[in-house]
């Protein structure tokens, strides 16, 4: 297991961010403004962190409620495993989404502004009523901007991305973002969608799926099958 302290494994993540050609620049912007908030986990198929994980994102769904300010992440990193394939991560991925859902159903309801399915292409993942939008990140990643050092996982809440687009700031935003991509990985990521075109689960692990893949995850939290979006 890596014995890097969290601080150092904390400002890998930032510096990763700080490349001058990381292509995300809500990332680029919380982090410039302070709003991202870190958390070190030991291994992503591991239990143990699961109820501090989920703290850890209550905590931070209750400061970005509180804040009035746009790009807001939180992100939880992993020390291992140090070298693992495509398949691999996306399936332990999808074991911690679903073992801190299941946490999060014994307290709280889905977030009523989204769909539970991921089946839906409303499907947002919820925790404390909270939408978010989920990237992961990992060393062989296919796609260049994911490829960070340590497996991690990007937590972005959903209503930033609605408060953009309420304010028209969001396709010029996703076009910049797109740009970037093009400059910094030779192309764009073609499992990109937006909003209600198909589920966003096909852009959560960075794997390429077609159309015929089943995500895993199933919500069980009490309203999720009245508000299933299918």
């Amino acid at each position: 297991m890596n014995d890097q302290p969290a601080s150092a494994i904390i400002a890998a993540y930032f510096d990763f961010i700080r490349n001058r050609g990381f292509p995300c620049v809500a990332a680029k912007a919380a982090l410039s403004e302070n709003r991202i908030k870190a958390l070190v986990a030991e291994h992503l198929a591991c239990t143990n962190d699961d109820a501090v994980i989920l703290q850890f994102l209550y905590d931070f769904v209750e400061v970005y409620r509180s804040s009035t300010e746009l790009y807001h992440s939180a992100v939880i990193i992993f020390k291992g495993p140090g070298n693992c394939g495509e398949e691999m991560f996306e399936s332990m991925l999808w074991q911690r989404l679903q073992a801190i859902s299941d946490l999060d159903a014994k307290r709280h309801s889905w977030d009523r502004r989204v769909a539970s399915a991921a089946s839906s292409p409303d499907f947002s993942f919820s925790i404390r009523e909270e939408a978010f939008y989920v990237i992961g990140l990992h060393l062989n990643s296919n796609r260049k901007a994911r490829q960070f050092q340590y497996p991690a996982l990007v937590f972005n809440p959903h209503e930033q991305f609605e408060r953009l687009r309420a304010s028209n700031k969001y396709i010029p935003m996703k076009q910049t973002v797109r740009k970037r991509d093009m400059e910094f990985s030779g192309s764009v990521n073609p499992m990109l969608a937006d909003f209600g075109e198909s589920s966003e689960v096909f852009q959560y692990s960075g794997v390429q799926h077609d159309s015929t893949w089943k995500c895993p995850f199933v919500a069980k939290h009490e309203n999720s099958k009245r508000h299933s979006g299918s």
